[in-house]
């Protein structure tokens, strides 16, 4: 069974991928596979188990894998999908939007919404301005709900101009938000160094 956890709300969508798997998951980076890989990954047994629970990361914005996603909706394993955007426009949309499950997370009304598009924009062309404005907010923030506004961010960013930057962009913040769930490092110190790297 496919189940996609989709928007801004990066923490809010992977404890519900969580809840939804239970433990023993695996990770799969999708945003890099190839679509002849999807059949191991749907269809593939492990050695231990014949139904796998699998965690697939951004496997929606691969065009040319996420094509070919309406030929393993039959799947037995226990698939959640975890999207930072979904176009509800796009053709593998409409042909999955009846035949699998879609939770949109968004994200709680903050004091300083506008504030963090505004840092965005300053790290584009001022990393360590960016850091001195995120400075003054952080306290009433969460790094991981943060990142999910520069990732909504960068999302635009691409989805208007499709350019090496923005797509350079976009994977820094895709690895940010990796590393906020998977590292000890103090959060917002791996925020700040991502700042400052996306000029």
């Amino acid at each position: 069974m496919i189940k996609v956890f989709f928007g801004p709300n990066r923490k809010m969508a992977v404890e519900a991928a969580q809840e939804y798997l239970g433990e023993g998951y695996e990770v799969i980076d999708g945003g890099e596979l190839l679509p002849a890989e999807l059949a191991n990954i749907f269809w593939g047994n492990s050695m231990f188990s014949e139904t796998r629970k699998i965690m697939v990361r951004d496997l929606l914005a691969n065009k040319a894998a996420a094509m070919d996603l309406p030929k393993y909706l039959e799947t037995a394993h226990k698939i959640a999908l975890l999207e930072m955007n979904v176009d509800k426009r796009s053709v593998v949309y409409k042909s999955l939007k009846d035949k699998v499950e879609w939770m949109e997370c968004k994200m709680p009304k903050s004091a300083n919404f506008g504030v963090v598009f505004d840092i965005y924009r300053t790290a584009k062309r001022d990393g360590a301005k960016a850091v001195e404005m995120l400075e003054k907010i952080q306290n009433e923030e969460d790094p991981v709900m943060f990142t999910g506004l520069l990732a909504t961010q960068a999302m635009k960013d691409y989805a208007e101009r499709q350019g090496a930057t923005e797509k350079e962009r976009l994977k820094k913040i895709a690895k940010l938000d990796l590393e906020l769930k998977s590292t000890a490092i103090e959060p917002w110190m791996l925020v700040k160094a991502t700042l400052l790297g996306l000029k």
